[in-house]
């Protein structure tokens, strides 16, 4: 066994002591959670068991909601989650010679609907590692999907009026670059980089009024390459992207980021407006993109990667990535579900 893994093992045995933590049995562990990972990003697990196996995939922060390396119960009322990743070995010239695994593991105690976690991460040279405990919650169940013929729609508001309007509108981060600007009736982010100069990090875009349920139209243009999505309540990611004829993907034009493939194509070339209708209901969710329906009332399991948080029961803004490329938008319009 490698140093590092040797490690880690007798660190997870010695954190599997929570203070006042309860006896529980392992299927309490079953379930989706919503977590709040060590610097408070949004985080997701979903813990299975099929055919006698336990299994889980995990969302950390960004990027896509992946499969762990292992699942298992060191005793009745503690689960471990390993997850490996790489590590590229250079010389002392910068040329890479080699790449080295290094397993992490995430140590949970459950409390009824809650989690007390503690993620255990070697160093890279081997000695030592870090500790960093975090929290998750249970997600509840989803509930059947709506009937949209019988939901309520109020007053549309646009959310943005023209040239230079961004009053409805703030960073998600007030520190970083900010690219945005309206110009005519366009909602416009231009992620500008100049050469031989550090790398400028532009912000995403957000509304300062939250919302729950809702119907959502708007226009988007991208360009070569383009990347960019848009948020719904602050937490579920609809893709924007340069994929015009390309393969169905989660992660290409119109996907529930990592989660939830378009059913067809629906995408335009490089640079035409592009048209989507998005309702959002019951955290289930109807996407038209181009006249074409692409997400037919499907339910949301959880957070994708970059929300603002994992709780999926409080109102968000709508939030639009801007830390990729430039992008384009316009005819944005909101119609809040009546309760």
């Amino acid at each position: 066994m490698m140093k590092n893994a040797r490690l880690l093992f007798t660190c997870v045995l010695a954190s599997m002591a929570f203070p006042g933590s309860v006896l529980a049995d392992k299927e309490a562990f079953l379930g989706r959670w919503a977590l709040t990972i060590p610097g408070g990003a949004a985080g997701w697990l979903g813990v299975t068991q099929e055919d006698g196996y336990y299994d889980a995939s995990i969302l950390w922060g960004g990027g896509s909601v992946v499969p762990v390396s292992s699942v298992f119960f060191p005793d009745e009322d503690t689960l471990i989650v390993t997850r490996v990743r790489q590590v590229k070995r250079k010389d002392a010239e910068g040329k890479e010679v080699r790449t080295q695994q290094f397993t992490e593991a995430l140590v949970a105690k459950v409390s009824g609907d809650s989690l007390e976690l503690t993620r255990i991460n070697p160093h890279r040279d081997g000695n030592g590692v870090d500790r960093q405990s975090f929290t998750g919650k249970r997600i509840p169940p989803l509930p059947p999907a709506p009937d949209l013929k019988k939901v309520t729609f109020g007053e549309a508001k646009t959310l943005f009026k023209g040239e230079g309007d961004l009053a409805q509108w703030k960073l998600t981060n007030a520190k970083a670059d900010n690219g945005w600007a309206v110009k005519g009736d366009v909602l416009m982010n231009r992620a500008v980089q100049e050469k031989g100069k550090p790398r400028k990090h532009y912000g995403n875009l957000r509304t300062v009024e939250e919302f729950e349920d809702f119907n959502l139209t708007m226009d988007v243009r991208v360009p070569k390459r383009g990347n960019s999505g848009i948020y719904l309540r602050g937490i579920y990611e609809i893709q924007v992207a340069d994929t015009y004829g390309k393969h169905l993907d989660s992660h290409h034009m119109g996907g529930i980021y990592s989660r939830v493939t378009p059913s067809v194509s629906a995408e335009k070339p490089t640079g035409e407006w592009q048209t989507y209708d998005i309702t959002l209901v019951d955290r289930h969710v109807t996407v038209v993109l181009n006249g074409k329906t692409i997400h037919d009332n499907v339910p949301l399991l959880g957070c994708t990667g970059g929300a603002l948080w994992s709780d999926e029961l409080r109102p968000g803004p709508l939030y639009l990535q801007g830390d990729h490329t430039d992008v384009d938008y316009r005819n944005i319009v909101i119609r809040p579900v009546v309760k």
